[in-house]
Formats: structure tokens, sequence, C-alpha cells
């Protein structure tokens, strides 16, 4: 029976989600701890950032399903699961976080800077005083672009066996079942969509500050 079915997709659709929900906040978290402090550092360094900048724009540049494919054969870094999958996504990730990061901390009005110089604060003071607190909302706005990429970039995942809402979509293009397609590309928006929404919070609310 149909009732039948849709309790059945909504017992894996809770498990799917977890995995969807570990592959996406591991990618971030790992994505903001290497993007968040480069970022940081290459705002005074123009060279340096000219490189990482275009070396994350490559990165950008490969379609999601050969990233995976390319990673697989590796040693050490690719193979089947789950590994695999969050180091994909943390390489689609970097860009948004890392521009952003820099973008925010260059937008910092040099007259502030000189301001906190004259008032004798330390470059350390001055980076988590005035510098983070103004480049903040750039920053989250950076990390919400990168969430909700990662949230629809996971359901590409299923297919190296990392699992994620993206066992259903590709399940039901396999077998031409529309409501396996439905089962997992609705909660995969609705997930991009609350994330964009809390993000996008967080970032308006720090803006008032």
């Amino acid at each position: 029976m149909l009732s039948d079915v849709i309790q059945d997709l909504l017992e894996e659709g809770l498990e799917l989600l977890t995995e969807h929900l570990v592959l996406v906040v591991s990618a971030i978290v790992i994505a903001s701890a290497i993007a968040i402090p480069a970022g940081l550092w290459l705002a005074s360094n123009a060279r340096g950032r000219r490189i990482a900048l275009g070396l994350a724009s490559i990165g950008q540049t490969i379609p999601s399903l050969a990233l995976f494919g390319f990673l697989i054969p590796i040693p050490f870094i690719g193979g089947i699961g789950q590994h695999t999958a969050i180091i994909a996504l943390v390489i689609y990730a970097l860009l948004p976080i890392l521009r952003n990061t820099v973008t925010g901390i260059l937008s910092v009005d040099p007259a502030i800077r000189d301001s906190a110089v004259a008032m004798g604060m330390t470059r350390l003071q001055i980076l988590k005083m005035v510098e983070l607190p103004l480049a903040a909302p750039t920053i989250i706005a950076g990390l919400r672009i990168a969430t909700v990429t990662t949230v629809g970039t996971a359901t590409i995942a299923a297919a190296i066996g990392a699992g994620g809402l993206g066992v259903f979509i590709f399940r039901g293009i396999a077998s031409v079942d529309k409501l396996q397609i439905l089962a997992g590309a609705v909660p995969a928006a609705l997930l991009a969509l609350a994330a964009d929404g809390l993000l996008g919070w967080l970032e308006k609310r720090w803006a008032v500050r």
C-alpha cells in the first residue's frame, strides 16, 4: 500500500537526513577552520592572496561528480565512503569562505585601524576587537553561501557510497520512481532553505551591532 511505502521512506529518510547533516556540518567546520585563518593572513599578503584564491577557484570549476571520481583512487585520501565525500565538499566550500573573509578584513576602514593603533592596541588586539567584529557579517555571508551550496552538492555523495539524501535521488532515477526522487530532493531543499534562513538571520543580527 502507498501508506506503507511512505512510512518506509520516512523511516529511512531520517537516517539519510542524519548522514546528510554529518556530511554538510563536517565539511563546513573543516573548511571554516582552514579558510578563515587563511583569509585573515592573506588579507595582508597580496601575492599569497592571488595564488590562494586562484587555487580555490580552480577547485570550484571541477564538476562535482568528476571531483568525487578523481579522489577515489588517491591513496590515504580517496576510497568509497564519507571521508572522500567530505574532502570533496571541503574543496567546494573553501572559496566563498576564504574570499569573504579576505573581503571582510580588507573592507575595514583604514582610519579605524589607525585610531586603534593610536590607542596603543597590538596587532592581535586590532584583529580581535576591531577587524573581526566589523568583518563578521561578510564572513557569515560566505559561510551562508558555502553551506547552502554544500547541502546541494552533498546529494552527489551518494554516488560514492557516502549516504545522505542523494541515495533516494539516485535510487529514484534508476527505478524511475518520482516518489523516491521527491523523498530526497524535498528534504534537501528544505534543509538548504533552513540553513540559508538561519545564517541570514545571524548575518543581519551581527550587521546591526
